[in-house]
C-alpha cells in the first residue's frame, strides 16, 4: 500500500475529507447560527444588519460543502453511496432547506412590503435552524451506527429511522453550538442596540449549548460504548476531550471580557476539536453497522484505488491553498462592522 508522509493513502484522504468538513462546519456553522437568531431581532434595521453580516460570505462558505462532498465521493465512493442511500430523507430535507435559505436571502429585499419581508425572514430563520439540526442528525446516525447489511446495503425498516434519540440529541447540540458561534460572529459585525441584545443572546446560547453537550456526552458514554474504545486503548488521546472542554470554557470567559475576536477563535477551535473527536471515534471505520460488526465499513473497504487517491492528493495540494486564499481574501475584504447602503440586502 502506497504512503504519503508515512500515512497510507486512505488515511490521508480520511484526514483531507475531515479537514474539509471541519472548515465547512466552522464557516457555514456561524452563518447558520446567525440565521437561527434572526427572528429574535424585532426591528427591520436589526434584521437587515444581521442579514448583511453574512451576505458577502454565505455562498462562499457553501463552497466548502461542495468540495467536501466531492472529496468524499472521489475518495470513498462506497461510503458515499451507502451513506446517502441510508440517510436519503435527511439529505433531501437538507437540500430543500439550503435552497429555501438562499432564496430567502436573495428575495427578501426585492420588495418593500412588510408581509413580503416577514415571509422571507421566517423562511431564512427556519431554514437555518433546520440545516444546523439536520447536520447534527446525520452526524448522530454516523456515530451511533446505521442498519447496514451485506454488500454495504441499507437494511433499515423505518422511513424515519434516522430520527432516533441520539441523533435528535446530536442535532440539538449542533444547533446550539452553531447559534453560539453565530452570535459571536454577529457581535463582531454589529454595534449599538443590536450589539447589546446579542450579548444577552450569546449568554443564553452558551448555556443551552453546554447543557445539551453535557447530556449528549453522557448518553454517548453510557449507551454507545464503541465510540470510547480508542480512548480506553490509548489514554494519551484523552488530551483531545480535555482541550475541547478548555476551549468551550474559554468562550464565555472571553465573551464576558468583550474580547469577541478571541471568543470567535475559540468557538471555531471548539468546532474543530469536536470534529477531531469524531474522527478519533470513527477511525478506521466510516460507518458502523448496527446489525453486525462484520458489515461495518472502514476506510480501506470504502476507498478508491491507491493510484486514484495519489492523483487526487496532488489536486488537493494545488487547490487547497487556492480555496484558503480565496476565503482569507473575502473575509479580509469584508472585515469590520456592517454599514447599510443602497446595495445592501
Amino acid at each position: 500500500m502506497e504512503t504519503f508522509l508515512g500515512l497510507d493513502y486512505p488515511t490521508c484522504w480520511f484526514l483531507v475529507v475531515g479537514g474539509l468538513f471541519s472548515g465547512y462546519a466552522i464557516l457555514d456553522g456561524f452563518d447558520f447560527g446567525a440565521g437561527a437568531w434572526h427572528l429574535f431581532f424585532k426591528k427591520e434595521q436589526s434584521r437587515r444588519i444581521a442579514l448583511n453580516a453574512v451576505g458577502p460570505v454565505w455562498d462562499g462558505n457553501e463552497v466548502w460543502l461542495v468540495i467536501g462532498g466531492g472529496a468524499l465521493f472521489a475518495g470513498f465512493p462506497v461510503m458515499y453511496a451507502t451513506l446517502f442511500s441510508s440517510l436519503y430523507v435527511p439529505f433531501m430535507l437538507f437540500l430543500v432547506f439550503i435552497i429555501f435559505r438562499a432564496i430567502a436571502i436573495e428575495f427578501r429585499g426585492k420588495e418593500p412590503m412588510l408581509w413580503w419581508r416577514r415571509l422571507w425572514d421566517v423562511c431564512y430563520s427556519i431554514s437555518s435552524i433546520m440545516l444546523a439540526f439536520l447536520l447534527g442528525v446525520v452526524l448522530g446516525n454516523v456515530l451511533q451506527g446505521i442498519a447496514i447489511g451485506p454488500n454495504f446495503e441499507y437494511a433499515g425498516s423505518g422511513f424515519f429511522e434516522f430520527l432516533n434519540p441520539y441523533a435528535l440529541m446530536t442535532g440539538v447540540t449542533t444547533l446550539t453550538l452553531f447559534m453560539a458561534h453565530g452570535a459571536i460572529y454577529l457581535l463582531l459585525k454589529t454595534e449599538g442596540r443590536l450589539f447589546a441584545k446579542l450579548t444577552y443572546l450569546l449568554k443564553k446560547g452558551m448555556i443551552f449549548f453546554m447543557v445539551s453537550f453535557a447530556i449528549t456526552s453522557l448518553y454517548t458514554l453510557l449507551y454507545i460504548p464503541h465510540l470510547s474504545d480508542d480512548f480506553k486503548s490509548n489514554p494519551a488521546l484523552f488530551i483531545v476531550p480535555l482541550l475541547t472542554f478548555m476551549s468551550i470554557a474559554n468562550v464565555p470567559r472571553l465573551a464576558s471580557k468583550r474580547n469577541y475576536k478571541m471568543a470567535f477563535f475559540f468557538s471555531s477551535l471548539t468546532v474543530s476539536l469536536l470534529m477531531v473527536l469524531v474522527a478519533i471515534e470513527l477511525y478506521p471505520n466510516l460507518l458502523f453497522s448496527t446489525l453486525d460488526p462484520k458489515y461495518s465499513l472502514d476506510i480501506y473497504e470504502a476507498a478508491s484505488s491507491d493510484k486514484s487517491l495519489g492523483i487526487m492528493l496532488l489536486f488537493v495540494a494545488i487547490g487547497g491553498p487556492l480555496v484558503l486564499g480565496y476565503t482569507f481574501f473575502v473575509y479580509r475584504t469584508f472585515r469590520g462592522k456592517v454599514q447599510l447602503d443602497d446595495h445592501s440586502y
